[in-house]
């Protein structure tokens, strides 16, 4: 039996005769064509690099390696979708377990990053925490010392490699340790090497769990926020300083500097703020009108609804509809979730009368920060730590993807304004 490691390894080489021969077959070809609006809108929408871990249809959604995030991957573990991340195909049950003892021989956080979270200013944010730890555990950079040796450039993938198993193996004690550290819960608690990986990170919160169901939520959620194609802030960001070769302790943190913004990671706790808002406001879940009545008054108001509409999708996104299962199964009573799934019912009908919203429909983090709360994970700043955590995996393997292939370093070609006042 395989281990991830070795399976990746025995693909390399077709990978790369693969893309040698596309290379040269459609060297030539237009993958797309920028207008001035995109160039200076973010660049939104130009096709101009390549992702095969996973693709965001309009009409879809995730699509992980060519599985629909709804086709049966929201009932796998975080450890499988990684592993179908990285190879394109779902493990078995004993490649499964030979990878979660990889991550348990690998889980123990160094001292030293405890001592630099714990020097830290009391009110940190969270996201300056795990991005501390991460860069203070850079120390540990098996690729920086294989490069300072010398190493083959088709090599880099192999230490690469395991600074991503080492990192991600870490990743739920130092997230769980900042949670803590953060909010006086007391000391990290060790991984438990018989749990698998979100479970863990479910039990090194801390928080009370007598039914399991939290480690349920925790490994749905590090599974739907495991990667969302290339282009994205955190992604791209992870890229490009991954492609000057600098190694992954570098480009994660780089990538979750990206996601700790207000436009990208923290927008399921300002939709949970929008839903306390209706709660507090009727003293619990409102009336049909009268919560359509507070969407009009909210956009008469210049505001928008927090959570629907998506820059690229044109449909409810599945992750939410993974949630909001989840939700309906576990804790339908719960008035903070009631009012989610009030929402969902009726606030698109709304937002298409309005007419200003291209897409009237939910994104995922239109529900999973109600969840979190029901669960006793109240403390908003550090929900962009779990999607952290989870976002890793995504960056991790597409990482290593790139150094195996050899892709070369980021540099697009910039004009000034001036330049486009002449030629455009």
């Amino acid at each position: 039996m395989a281990t991830l490691k070795e399976k990746f390894a025995s693909q390399i080489p077709g990978i790369r005769e693969d893309l040698k021969k596309l290379a040269a077959e459609k060297a030539d070809k237009v993958i797309s064509e920028v207008t001035v609006a995109q160039a200076y809108g973010g660049m939104r929408g130009v096709k101009a690099m390549i992702c095969d871990t996973s693709v965001v249809d309009p009409d879809k959604g995730l699509i992980i390696r060519g599985i629909p995030i709804l086709e049966g991957l929201t009932e796998k573990w975080p450890e499988e979708i990684y592993w179908l991340l990285l190879v394109g195909d779902l493990p078995n049950e004993d490649e499964v377990k030979t990878l979660q003892k990889d991550y348990a021989d690998r889980a123990d956080v160094p001292g030293y990053v405890w001592d630099v979270l714990k020097a830290m200013p009391k009110d940190s944010h969270p996201m300056a925490m795990l991005d501390t730890a991460i860069l203070v555990l850079e120390y540990e950079s098996i690729f920086r010392k294989r490069y300072t040796e010398g190493i083959k450039k088709t090599e880099y993938w192999d230490p690469v490699y395991e600074d991503c198993l080492n990192l991600l193996a870490k990743l739920p004690g130092i997230a769980a340790g900042v949670y803590r550290i953060r909010y006086g819960k007391g000391d990290p608690i060790p991984y438990d090497k018989n749990l698998d990986w979100g479970a863990n990170y479910a039990k090194m919160l801390g928080l009370d769990d007598p039914s399991g169901e939290f480690k349920d939520l925790m490994r749905l959620y590090l599974t739907l926020h495991c990667d969302h194609e290339g282009g994205n802030v955190s992604a791209n960001t992870a890229h490009t300083v991954a492609s000057a070769l600098s190694d992954p302790y570098y480009a994660v943190s780089a990538g979750l500097n990206g996601l700790a913004g207000p436009l990208h990671g923290l927008a399921n706790q300002e939709c949970l703020k929008f839903v306390l808002e209706i709660k507090d406001k009727f003293k619990g879940a409102p009336s049909e009108e009268q919560l359509k009545q507070f969407a009009w008054d909210t956009l008469n108001a210049g505001k928008v609804i927090p959570g629907y509409g998506h820059a690229v999708l044109r449909c409810p996104d599945p992750r939410f509809i993974a949630f909001r299962d989840f939700g309906l199964e576990h804790c339908p009573d719960d008035p903070v979730f009631k009012i989610v799934d009030m929402i969902f019912q009726h606030i698109p009908g709304v937002l298409i009368e309005h007419g200003k919203a291209k897409n009237p429909q939910p994104n995922v983090d239109a529900g999973s920060g109600s969840l979190l709360y029901h669960y006793g994970l109240q403390e908003f700043p550090y929900y962009t730590v779990l999607f952290s955590v989870s976002r890793a995996m995504g960056m991790c393997s597409q990482m290593i993807i790139n150094r195996a292939i050899g892709t070369p370093i980021t540099r697009p070609k910039s004009v000034s304004t001036e330049w486009v006042k002449e030629n455009a």
